[in-house]
């Protein structure tokens, strides 16, 4: 009896760990919503400001490049204000950062640094409506990498999703021969629709390879961190091409001699707001890959660009017509596909792990004996035979 006793023992404590674990996860709810929330703030601004910059005679894509990283420093508040400000945890910062996560944190921040180069070849001479719709083909090759690096499962859902989001960027492209600016070259806007269609590749590449490093991280926290690395060692590729380019003198030059809305609002709005939003828009992005996974977080990124194509026709007067409006709906079609394939998913996973209970239930039966209630259940019995067989 004393290894029944043993093995009741270990599977109280298994169900106390089981316990542990789901709590966190119920907790993590609200840091999802509030980590969509800042991504769907970050990148409907940060698109609309990368093009606001250009729009008022910015010229420099190096410019544009570096302030999508330079706002790293503002990640200090979220890795230092919960220990020391907030007293919500006992964790010191950058614990358990090895020097393998300093290396793929670093690695990774390059190729992002490059990306964000590319993207601003490209808001430099697309709409905003164009480049965000043209950004929705990373995901047929984040689904196609997730599956060989993460080993992602293709369901029907994403799948569907990836196909209808991926449709809609063909359709653009096979419309996008009437939409370019007034006095914009063909072969600048082929240049700036393969700049685009590049940068987003780079970020299909990004998603799933943090998400394979994230799976050595066992906190929010050190997602912040490695996120700081990443931005510093992007800040750093930024700023060697602008040294190249003219340097930070440049930046003052087009501030009060060619910025049209003066060097007041280039440095408060072209550059600022530019940098806290990117910031936001790609620590949101990090976090979206941690709590969920690389193919969901590039869907959810995708979702929003419906509303950066509508910010783009309202801020800036962005054509649109026929082959965009049917681009966008495909956009919110694929989402809302993907979105209802998740919940039923979890539905099916509730009533899974209910019969399980149940049948649990069922295994179980009391004895009476002298007033006290004795607890049999299969798993026991199987362990006591096993018991007796050694014996």
């Amino acid at each position: 009896m004393s290894d029944v006793r043993v093995n009741a023992d270990q599977q109280e404590e298994g169900e106390q760990q089981q316990n542990l674990v789901k709590a966190p996860v119920k907790r993590s709810l609200g840091l999802l919503i509030t980590t969509y929330g800042c991504l769907f703030v970050g990148s409907i601004a940060s698109s609309l400001l990368a093009k606001y910059y250009f729009v008022h005679g910015g010229s420099s894509r190096w410019v544009s490049t570096w302030v999508q990283s330079a706002g790293f420093p503002l990640l200090l508040g979220l890795i230092y204000f919960p220990r020391f400000v907030f007293k919500t945890t006992k964790r010191r910062p950058f614990t358990r950062f090895t020097h393998r996560h300093l290396l793929f944190s670093v690695v990774i921040g390059l190729i992002l640094g490059f990306n964000n180069f590319l993207f601003s070849w490209g808001t430099s001479y697309l709409p905003v409506s164009t480049s965000s719709l043209l950004l929705s083909t990373q995901l047929i090759f984040t689904l196609i990498l997730s599956v060989i690096i993460v080993k992602q499962k293709v369901t029907f859902s994403n799948l569907n999703c990836v196909v209808l989001l991926t449709l809609s960027s063909v359709l653009l492209a096979l419309g996008s021969s009437q939409d370019k600016p007034a006095g914009l070259t063909k072969t600048k806007y082929f240049i700036g629709f393969l700049s685009t269609i590049g940068a987003g590749l780079l970020f299909a590449l990004y998603l799933p390879v943090t998400e394979r490093v994230y799976r050595s991280v066992y906190c929010y926290a050190m997602v912040m961190e490695m996120q700081l690395v990443m931005e510093f060692s992007a800040t750093v590729f930024a700023t060697i091409g602008m040294a190249f380019d003219g340097g930070f003198k440049e930046m003052v030059k087009e501030a009060n001699q060619v910025f049209t809305k003066g060097p007041t609002v280039y440095w408060t709005v072209a550059i600022l707001a530019n940098v806290v939003t990117w910031q936001l828009c790609f620590a949101a992005t990090s976090g979206m890959v941690y709590l969920t996974s690389g193919i969901t977080g590039g869907i959810c990124m995708t979702a929003l660009l419906a509303m950066n194509v509508i910010g783009g026709v309202v801020m800036y007067g962005d054509a649109f017509g026929g082959v965009k409006i049917v681009s966008t709906v495909l956009c919110v079609w694929g989402f809302s596909s993907y979105v209802y394939g998740i919940y039923v998913k979890m539905k099916k996973d509730e009533e899974k792990e209910e019969e399980e209970e149940e049948e649990g239930h069922t295994g179980m039966k009391t004895v009476e004996d002298g007033g006290e209630l004795e607890l049999e259940m299969g798993m026991i019995k199987d362990d006591v035979a096993a018991a007796d067989e050694r014996v």
